[in-house]
């Protein structure tokens, strides 16, 4: 009976083999690039990868925002406008409450670098493309409430408009308030932990987004990684693998010892 049940656990452990080795290799290239260099990561084109590092400017070179114009790798900026809807009962005691609008939104899509600790240099820096993403917890470094400019004064109140980048676009209902700009930023030098797939373009590795989902950017993070819960549940497979193997060896050698 010992025989059978080792030989079963072993046969099971062979065919977890293939699938035990392709999660190892994923669970490598998501380590941090400290602990990775882009030399190796070369070899992982188009794998998921969640690298952690230090934002320093791309190709480009540093940015400056659109509205603060502050130093940066990446920057993005909204305005809201707030307004009162008109009225639309006959009494003039009725209530209008305050709603808003967004009429602009904008996201740098410029690539920058994420480099390990202490290096600066092409070959320790993987870039990332953060087109079509919205950092998580980026830098607020503008919110300013600006009112509507007054019949008669040709005073210039609003400064910030000019510097809007996009088309200013919506509905402009009701009565307006006074109109809102928010801008966020990542800065030279910012802690990040980016999760994407690997791609290679002209010669630069590039943390891009997946097929079938956004890139990841979180700011301001630990020096290690966090893996998403759901790539943590793949590791069953090692670990049944493991057990299977190793439980299956011993019941084989029990069993030829005591046959």
């Amino acid at each position: 009976m010992l025989l059978v049940i080792g030989s079963v656990l072993l046969v099971v452990a062979m065919v977890l083999l293939p699938l035990t080795v392709i999660t190892l290799r994923r669970r490598l290239y998501q380590r941090s690039p400290t602990l990775l260099g882009p030399s190796t990561l070369r070899a992982g084109e188009g794998r998921p990868v969640t690298l952690v590092g230090t934002a320093v400017p791309g190709p480009e070179g540093p940015l400056r925002s659109g509205l603060a114009e502050v130093e940066c790798v990446w920057h993005g900026h909204e305005v809201l406008r707030h307004y009162r809807p008109l009225n639309r009962g006959d009494g003039d005691t009725e209530v209008r409450e305050r709603a808003c609008d967004t009429i602009a939104d904008h996201r740098a899509e410029e690539l920058f670098g994420l480099t390990t600790e202490g290096r600066t240099d092409d070959g320790g820096q993987i870039h990332v493309d953060p087109a079509g993403t919205e950092p998580v917890d980026a830098e607020l470094c503008l919110k300013r409430l600006v009112g509507p400019p007054q019949p008669g004064s040709a005073q210039v109140v609003d400064d910030l408009l000019p510097r809007v980048r996009g088309r200013i676009s919506g509905v402009f209902r009701g009565e307006t308030i006074e109109f809102e700009y928010r801008e966020w930023v990542i800065r030279p030098g910012s802690r990040l932990r980016v999760s994407g797939v690997l791609r290679k373009r002209n010669g630069r590795m590039v943390v891009a987004a997946p097929e079938d989902g956004p890139l990841t950017i979180e700011h301001g993070v630990d020096a290690q990684p966090v893996y998403p819960p759901a790539r943590r549940t793949k590791m069953l497979v090692p670990t049944v693998f493991v057990v299977c193997a190793t439980a299956g060896t011993v019941l084989l050698l029990v069993g030829l010892s005591t046959g």
